[in-house]
């Protein structure tokens, strides 16, 4: 090769590498991030990587429909359920500016500090999920620092809760209850709210008794509870699945069965509880907030596309709270525009219609829509079934 066609073959070449890197370096497309901070891993991993599917779909439904002038983007971060974790996570969400709003966290003893976090950036969150009256109550306090932030899509401790005793006490004539809670912001907050109840509608709660998170053998207890002189008719436990699961088998192997009842709320309500009970789950009540799913008349899309993306055996109890959590904040950024202040001013003036029928927010960011409803679990078909 010439020296002259040398040259002109490396000017063409530098060209062409030029070309590409100002290709690259040319303007990207706009990313608007919604964050999804639940936990993905550990005990309540499965409950939360059903909330994070739902948002997931969520933002993908919207930019496939071009819904928005940029493109948005779920982020998922795992806080394990943990409340220190929880905190972290927070951190990291407000020091990322392409978040414009938050759905989390799933437990209550997460979302009650990371408010606190969210609401110095300010960056809104909507938990779909977490009951414990504090979550939202506490930006009441002359000590909150920054706006209020915090929302959420689920009735609170004391709705649910006194729904329960009603039940209890109405339909299935129980009179005496011996009490049990797993010590956490949400399990306590269920038994505290439950106690009040059931006692003002004339029932006796017979014994209190705290658990820890974790723990595996509670026949001891449950032989006292069984030995009691008032002759408790049942037992109300405020937790989560993994503890309610071998609450209800030691309790069946105790011989405490029919007319002996077990009722637990939303957290204990998963077909994963039966992989820890087996058999022993059936018969047992569980309220939930809201009406499950498939009893939902504006719900059937959502299952449907649900399923489709992700399959028939993934959809978990709460995972259309997730998803209406989005639709929600897609609604806020519509009139507002990616901008963190923007939305936050924009959710405190929801009016929502959508799966969960109308969502409207009050003062403190809770939810107007305070529909409970009680659910049987069937072991045959691991399937909760709704009762009249």
């Amino acid at each position: 090769m010439s020296y002259d066609r040398e040259m002109s073959f490396s000017r063409s070449r530098a060209f062409f590498f030029a070309a590409v890197a100002l290709s690259a370096c040319g303007p990207k497309e706009k990313v608007v991030k919604i964050a999804v901070a639940v936990p993905l891993t550990g005990d309540m991993g499965t409950e939360g990587q059903g909330i994070r599917r739902a948002v997931e779909l969520a933002v993908e439904q919207a930019n496939a429909a071009k819904r928005f002038p940029y493109k948005l983007a779920a982020a998922p971060y795992d806080d394990r359920a943990d409340p220190k974790e929880a905190v972290n996570v927070a951190n990291l969400i407000a020091s990322d500016r392409q978040v414009v709003a938050v759905i989390g966290p799933y437990n209550s003893g997460c979302a009650i500090p990371a408010g606190k976090v969210y609401a110095r950036a300010p960056v809104a969150m909507i938990s779909p999920t977490a009951t414990n009256p504090e979550v939202t109550v506490q930006q009441l306090s002359k000590d909150w620092i920054g706006p209020r932030v915090v929302f959420r899509v689920a009735p609170t401790d004391d709705v649910q809760s006194a729904y329960a005793a009603e039940y209890i006490f109405r339909r299935l004539g129980k009179r005496r209850m011996a009490v049990l809670h797993d010590k956490t912001p949400y399990g306590q907050g269920l038994a505290e709210q439950f106690q009040k109840a059931f006692g003002a509608l004339g029932g006796r709660i017979l014994s209190v008794d705290g658990i820890s998170v974790g723990d595996k053998d509670f026949k001891a207890l449950l032989t006292r509870i069984k030995a009691d002189s008032g002759r408790p008719e049942g037992l109300y436990f405020g937790g989560l699945y993994a503890e309610a699961g071998l609450l209800l088998k030691q309790m069946r192997e105790l011989g405490l069965d029919d007319p002996f009842v077990f009722v637990s709320g939303d957290g204990a309500k998963t077909p994963t509880l039966f992989d820890v009970s087996g058999d022993a789950a059936d018969g047992a009540y569980f309220s939930i907030f809201g009406v499950p799913v498939e009893e939902l008349p504006g719900a059937g899309r959502f299952v449907a596309d649900y399923k489709a993306r992700w399959g028939a055996q993934s959809l978990k109890p709460f995972d259309h709270f997730g998803y209406e959590a989005a639709q929600i904040i897609f609604d806020a950024l519509e009139r507002s525009g990616p901008d963190r202040e923007r939305v936050l001013a924009q959710l405190r003036q929801t009016r929502h219609q959508g799966v969960l029928g109308l969502t409207v927010f009050d003062e403190k960011g809770d939810t107007l829509n305070k529909i409970v409803s009680m659910t049987r679990a069937r072991a045959k078909d691991r399937s909760f079934q709704m009762v009249r």
